[in-house]
């Protein structure tokens, strides 16, 4: 995923509700989207209940559904979402999304853009930077402060829009969509509210 090499984490500051609520959707989907969860976080999964929006009622599916689904029946889920042979039924990565092919200008200027936040790739990962786990990971670090120093809603802003507003919100609509998608469907569900408030709430700050 995404580190801050040479630079000490920064210690934990206290954050307003909300960005805390930002940054747990944002580390869940990336966690989610990284890898098929695992026994204890399927267990946390069915633990998780919303309020009565249209993002809480999405958040109460997915621990409804994480209730009944075992781990070897997400990674199986996650292998044919993600993996496949040859490829799996999704390719999450903003280049393919936004020019119909991998390893396009997108990816070169989010690369670009970390290099400008003093944000790297982490050795072991080889999946290209615009994999939406790894932009959703950057998102959530970006609010707690995960990459050695805070950064500002200006810092936050400008990364969204540059690299998830325009076509987060499509993938999360395929996910849900998908033929292979249980458990990940109302992953795809909450996605796609989340990245709806987001680009509203941005929309009403500009």
């Amino acid at each position: 995923m995404a580190d801050n090499p040479g630079t000490a984490v920064v210690e934990d500051r206290a954050l307003p509700e909300e960005e805390q609520l930002r940054a747990d959707l944002y580390g869940l989907l990336a966690r989610l989207l990284s890898a098929p969860p695992g026994a204890k976080e399927l267990g946390a999964l069915r633990a998780l209940k919303g309020d009565d929006s249209a993002l809480g009622r999405a958040v109460t599916a997915l621990g409804k559904v994480a209730a009944v689904t075992s781990v070897e029946a997400a990674e199986r889920e996650y292998n044919r979402l993600f993996i496949g042979v040859g490829r799996g039924e999704l390719l999450p990565y903003g280049s393919y999304y936004l020019t119909g092919f991998l390893n396009e200008k997108p990816l070169a200027v989010l690369r670009e853009h970390m290099a400008k936040l003093g944000i790297a790739r982490v050795d072991n990962v080889h999946e290209p930077e615009d994999h939406i786990a790894t932009l959703c990971e950057i998102m959530a670090g970006l609010i707690t402060g995960a990459f050695g120093r805070p950064f500002s809603l200006e810092d936050q802003e400008a990364f969204f829009n540059t690299h998830l507003a325009q076509w987060a919100g499509h993938f999360f609509t395929d996910l849900e969509a998908a033929e292979s998608s249980v458990l990940y469907a109302p992953v795809g569900r909450i996605g796609q509210e989340f990245m709806r408030i987001e680009v509203e709430a941005w929309r009403m700050d500009a």
